[in-house]
């Protein structure tokens, strides 16, 4: 028996998406044309957007509500590195033809999960039909002390260095979907394609590097490619040390197999870990706060007079970077 057709427009938001919004008074249960979001006293709303497309950012086998949770914790991890707390979010979802109910469902039931874990609420949107492929879109809106918000802008030679977690736990995960990945024990692939369609924002600790990270942003694209936008806004330079990027077991696995990996590790996309400086001086700081929100952190590197991202070997020679990060144009 085929899965059922999903319902009308109203009546999908009634059922699937309406349940999402209660507890949020200014979303209105989703009955009206635009909902009402003020920030708490002393704090200003910070506002980010991404979009997932099939094919691109997730595959048209990955579950629905990895899927859906993927699309929303990519936001999370935006506010995050902001230093912000989140909020509230809009969806706007285009679905194929081939979307059944029980895909929705799943879908929204993923949404449920994470809205409970990281403590957002949807509050509106927009859904439609397309020829495919389908496409989902998520503006989620968090808040900070005014005038707190972390930006690119502010590293300044001397700075340390430091990134959340692990890298390239996602880019050798989507190789193991593309069967790409050889010798990989099935832990390791189990592990390493959980970190691609789930990745783990770090609301935990965003926050409290507030007045304490210089500047900062979430690693999507790559960690080379995305340490260049802030040096790029900064108008400094960094250096990496290779051995300190902190590396999973199943990826130092890989890497140890086959040398080359290390590039996919520091120019693949998707880890969503927040990459950030602070002065040395509040490097006892960083791991108080990292280790109460129990969330990894390691020093990588510093911040340079001079401009570009330079990795460095473990004699001292600057390695050749020949993919940086994912580029969407």
């Amino acid at each position: 028996m085929s899965d059922p057709a999903p319902p009308g427009e109203f009546e999908l938001i009634r059922r699937y998406f309406a349940p999402l919004a209660v507890g949020f008074p200014g979303a209105f249960n989703l009955l009206d044309d635009a909902a009402v979001l003020a920030p708490s006293l002393g704090h200003e709303l910070v506002v980010t957007t991404d979009a997932l497309i099939e094919g691109v950012h997730f595959l048209p086998d990955d579950p629905p509500d990895l899927i859906a949770r993927k699309s929303l914790r990519v936001n999370l991890s935006d506010l995050a590195a902001k230093g912000a707390r989140p909020r509230a979010y809009l969806l706007n979802l285009c679905l194929p033809p081939t979307a059944t109910g029980a895909w929705i469902g799943s879908f929204a039931r993923g949404l449920a999960k994470d809205q409970t874990a990281f403590g957002i609420h949807l509050i509106g949107g927009d859904t439609c039909k397309t020829p495919g492929p389908l496409t989902l879109a998520i503006t989620a809106m968090g808040e900070v002390m005014e005038g707190a918000m972390i930006r690119r802008s502010g590293a300044r030679p001397g700075d340390d260095l430091w990134v959340t977690g692990t890298i390239g736990d996602a880019a050798l995960g989507l190789a193991v979907r593309r069967n790409a990945l050889p010798g990989a024990g099935p832990k390791d692939r189990k592990f390493l394609v959980e970190r691609y369609r789930c990745p783990e924002p770090r609301v935990a600790i965003g926050h409290r590097l507030v007045g304490v990270a210089s500047a900062g942003m979430d690693v999507s694209d790559g960690l080379v490619q995305d340490l260049g936008h802030i040096c790029s806004v900064s108008r400094v330079g960094a250096v990496v040390q290779a051995a300190l990027v902190p590396l999973s077991a199943p990826v130092r696995r890989a890497v140890e197999r086959d040398p080359g990996r290390f590039f996919d590790v520091v120019g693949g996309g998707d880890d969503y870990e927040i990459l950030f400086t602070a002065p040395p001086q509040l490097g006892a700081t960083v791991l108080d706060f990292a280790a109460a929100a129990d969330v990894q952190v390691t020093r990588i590197g510093s911040i340079v007079a001079g401009s570009g991202v330079s990795v460095l070997d473990g004699a001292g020679q600057e390695m050749r970077i020949e993919r940086a990060g994912f580029r969407h144009f």
